[in-house]
């Protein structure tokens, strides 16, 4: 439809990509279906902690003391707000373990391949949607038999579910290319960052709109989560400034270098004899 430009690039990355992305979200769905709602939850914030370590491991990123801090305070926030009951088994945690890692080099590749084939965040949407579509739909008709004896192609559909079907799928086009362009202009952390907010913004509208039950600790974790967002937000934005400045000042120490450096007055030449000229004339006079 002409919306981007069609950019191919190296098909490896892009399979790799699609299905550890079809994996990611297949496995979240059985961490919420093994565990609690509370113990999906601290999942979740476990994925902040595991991208900074994976991200100081393998990409040599480093994370300020102040990044840091920001985040703990987001994250004890998220979690007063939203952690209740933990219900702890063998096979959900280790689901959620899976969950956990292949959701943060998910995210990690995000930004990293849009950054390395310079592509944006649509063009490595529609490059790795084939990828991603066919592990969920041959994975996710067999696990479903398999978990509840029941068969999706055997399932009633009318009007009403298709329609809500289909309106789930737009919202997850529009979710996913968020999602993309989030990672590619910022960083993995800072999406994660996003998405605690959005769970902070689920509880305070759920609780105005169709009146969910809400107590002085979901208030409190929601505060303290504002606070730790706006704290990484200033950080963020100082931290940026800090290295445009450092960058602008090399810049210019480096031309100041060049200019005064004595090799480029030679190349340049005539000013050296011009100078010297005058006096040579009047010895010889």
């Amino acid at each position: 439809m002409r919306l981007f430009e069609h950019k191919p690039f190296d098909q490896k990355a892009v399979m790799g990509f699609g299905i550890l992305n079809g994996i990611s979200i297949g496995l979240l769905n059985l961490s919420l279906g093994f565990n609690s709602v509370g113990f999906f939850q601290m999942t979740k914030l476990a994925i902040i902690p595991c991208t900074i370590l994976l991200e100081i491991l393998f990409l040599g990123k480093k994370f300020s003391k102040r990044i840091q801090f920001s985040l703990a305070i987001l994250l004890l926030g998220v979690g007063i707000a939203t952690v209740t009951d933990l219900q702890l088994n063998v096979l959900g945690s280790f689901l959620s373990l899976l969950a956990v890692v292949t959701t943060c080099v998910a995210q990690i590749m995000t930004n990293t391949i849009q950054k390395k084939f310079k592509v944006s965040s649509t063009q490595l949407l529609y490059q790795s949607c084939p990828y991603q579509s066919a592990v969920l739909l041959i994975s996710g008709p067999y696990l479903d038999k398999l978990l509840t004896n029941l068969s999706v192609f055997s399932f009633n559909y009318t009007t009403q579910v298709t329609v809500v079907i289909i309106l789930s799928c737009v919202l997850s086009i529009v979710v996913n290319f968020s999602t993309f362009l989030v990672i590619g202009k910022t960083s993995p952390v800072t999406y994660q960052v996003l998405g605690h907010l959005k769970t902070c913004l689920v509880l305070a509208f759920g609780y105005i709109i169709v009146r969910d039950p809400f107590n002085w600790r979901n208030i409190l974790g929601i505060l303290v989560a504002m606070v730790g967002m706006v704290m990484y937000s200033y950080n963020c934005t100082l931290e940026s400034q800090q290295k445009s400045n450092e960058s602008s000042s090399q810049a210019l120490q480096v031309r100041e270098g060049a200019d005064s450096d004595p090799l480029l007055s030679v190349e340049n030449g005539n000013s050296v004899f011009n100078k010297r000229s005058p006096v040579w004339s009047k010895e010889k006079d």
